[in-house]
């Protein structure tokens, strides 16, 4: 064969084969579209587990975005549901791994290793669900209009998940958990279960976003949430707070005025319910009506709950242990278990080793969920061996150990067996368990120079935000607005566990005021195995009162000005040892800023709307001894309580 003849072969051979080739891409040119095809489907052959997105509907039709994941080759499983408006995708989605163990939460991995199903689905209205996102959606009925809650989508989800035909995995069994909103749409779940619903944990829940969760606490708004409000509802999907030109959010909100001029500002007063919020400022039947407490309390659940809250919990710090009281009253211990760790918000899913500077023993969060949560769901939901919780299961942190008790509190104004006991504000900054002589204390309080939460600068976004409750108090310590009350130097130990009540009689020559109370722990001046902890003011319990609210909730009136009146507040739970050579000590002030707005000072109908003028000084006088003794009753008990320990 001449050497034309196989050139002209091997033309005819390679037009043969490209013939042969679909030519779908050109080696030289982009096809029809572009390089980006109509579907691109990455290989999973290599997962260990398998991952379904579907669309599960509800009773109206509308549909709702779901992730499903569990091990390959699993069956007869129980499933572990989480209802979110922050993202199921991502929240189903640590990293993208071929291993299970690496794709879900770190909380997730006890629930891979015993097999479970899990799932995650986002709230109707947001990502990837259809529908209308209301805030906190109420239940059906005054509040609620239609025909859809949180009650009913998370009843019709469970009911598509156990059905077989379309979970062919499952073994008809659901458990739910979630934090924080997530919490809340769990124990919204719990107001009419579905029988397939067999164990609970909601953790931090939304209970009441007016007396102490998300958006106030006995009435003064924490402006620290309102970015939260234009990034979840300014957006379906992931939203951004709007800029403030500067890096002090103390300067921030200071420089502007109220937390009506700051939404005006920054567009936030187009928000639907900012706008609730906005018409709604005193505890009237919008938040009442809304109040979770009560409602389970009207009709209590079978399901087996754990309560979970962290001891500073910086956003929802109040309703997992109202619910779970609310429960005991109506006679529902048997079922309902309470678990109070050494945590900020939500860090029982994270490491739980150490809060701020303080380190616990061990992972503390690990040993919730391995030796609580799991247990609790392998016996009901997979037949798993019985397990004996607790009624309440509290961190002890002055003696950094697990507290397992029988009954709790162990001292509180009625029905414990222990009473509260008054620690009086003294003279001269004392504070003694003795009632001191009368008289008082008096400081200016100025709306211009409020007392900063944090250290300036302060920026929510510092990273200083999930400790700051155990943050040292010394930076406030000796300013002229903060009053300092601190007992001599012990010599026994003192141990308080139940809610301390803060009894407060103050007169103001203003029209109104806020009054924060916080219960502190003052380490030695030297701490020989870490120094820098030496003379570390801990904060163990405070809140803020706004006095407007001191004689209704739901109807707020001027305070008198120059005439005594007393405020009286409960605040956050607490199981703590003051050890020998600490000392104890409580701050009053009134302010607590920017992490609450601030109180004008001057009554005005809503403060939301205040103008910069109503901002004014006003001279706050303490009283102490006599008739009107100020104090903090605080629940002081045997340090050692092994009567009442779990067995």
């Amino acid at each position: 064969m001449t050497l034309k003849l196989v050139l002209l072969a091997s033309i005819a051979l390679a037009t043969v084969s490209s013939a042969q080739v679909p030519q779908t891409v050109s080696d030289k040119t982009a096809p029809a579209g572009g390089d980006v095809p109509a579907k691109f489907v990455p290989a999973t052959a290599n997962r260990d587990y398998v991952k379904r997105e579907v669309m599960v509907p509800m009773r109206d039709g509308t549909k709702l975005y779901t992730v499903i994941v569990y091990p390959k080759g699993l069956t007869n499983a129980p499933i572990v549901l989480t209802r979110t408006p922050y993202d199921a995708k991502s929240r189903a989605t640590r990293m993208d791994s071929p291993s299970i163990l690496s794709t879900l939460p770190l909380a997730d991995e006890m629930f891979v290793k015993g097999g479970y199903i899990r799932v995650y689905q986002d709230v109707r209205g947001k990502y990837g669900s259809e529908g209308e996102y209301v805030v906190t959606r109420p239940v059906i009925g005054p509040l609620n209009p239609t025909k859809v809650d949180h009650v009913t989508d998370a009843y019709d989800t469970i009911d598509w998940l156990v059905n077989k035909a379309n979970l062919p995995e499952s073994n008809g069994r659901v458990g739910m958990i979630g934090s924080s909103y997530e919490g809340f749409t769990v124990v919204m779940a719990l107001l009419n279960p579905h029988p397939a619903l067999k164990a609970a944990v909601p953790e931090s829940p939304m209970i009441d976003g007016w007396m102490g969760d998300d958006w106030f606490h006995y009435g003064a708004f924490r402006l620290a949430n309102i970015a939260w409000l234009g990034g979840q509802t300014g957006y379906k999907g992931a939203g951004k707070a709007p800029p403030t030109g500067g890096y002090d959010d103390y300067e921030n909100f200071r420089r502007i005025g109220s937390a009506g001029d700051w939404a005006k500002a920054s567009g936030y007063d187009q928000l639907p319910y900012w706008q609730r919020m906005v018409a709604h400022p005193a505890y009237d039947e919008f938040w009442q009506g809304q109040a979770l407490d009560k409602l389970l309390a009207a009709n209590p659940s079978n399901v087996p709950t754990l309560w979970e809250q962290g001891l500073w919990d910086q956003e929802d710090i109040y309703g997992a242990i109202t619910a779970w009281e609310a429960l005991k009253a109506k006679g529902k211990m048997g079922n309902n278990h309470l678990v109070m760790g050494p945590w900020r918000h939500s860090q029982v899913n994270r490491d739980g080793r150490s809060l701020g500077p303080f380190e616990w023993d061990g992972d503390t969060a690990q040993q919730f969920r391995e030796q609580m949560v799991l247990p609790m769901f392998d016996q009901y939901l997979k037949d798993g061996p019985a397990v004996t919780l607790p009624a309440a299961a509290i961190y002890n942190t002055g003696e950094n150990h697990w507290d397992k008790l029988s009954t709790w509190p162990l001292a509180c104004e009625s029905g414990c067996a222990a009473p509260l006991k008054p620690i009086y504000l003294g003279a001269e900054g004392g504070l003694g368990f003795t009632k001191a002589a009368s008289g008082g204390d008096s400081y200016v309080s100025d709306p211009a120079k409020p007392v900063p939460h944090l250290p300036r600068p302060v920026n929510f976004g510092d990273g200083r935000w999930g400790d700051w409750l155990v943050s040292d108090q010394r930076g406030v310590d000796g300013r002229t607005d903060v009053m300092t009350y601190t007992t001599d130097v012990l010599t026994t130990p003192v141990r308080v566990s139940g809610a301390p009540i803060a009894d407060i009689y103050a007169k103001t020559t203003g029209t109104d005021a806020d009054f924060v109370v916080k219960v502190i722990d003052v380490y030695p001046d030297e701490v020989a195995s870490d120094p820098k902890m030496g003379g570390y003011e801990l904060p163990i319990s405070l809140d803020i009162f706004r006095g407007r609210y001191r004689d209704s909730f739901a109807k707020p009136s001027a305070i008198p000005a120059g005439k005594t009146q007393r405020y009286k507040f409960r605040l956050p739970t607490v199981n703590h040892v003051f050890q020998p050579g600490h000392r104890i000590m409580v701050q009053v002030q009134s302010s607590l800023f920017p992490l609450y707005d601030r109180n004008p000072q001057t009554f005005v109908p809503n403060i939301f709307l205040a103008k910069k003028a109503d901002y004014k000084k006003a001279t706050v006088t303490i009283e102490r001894g006599g008739a009107t003794a100020s104090a903090v009753w605080l629940p002081v008990v045997a340090v050692d309580q092994s009567a009442v320990l779990a067995k």
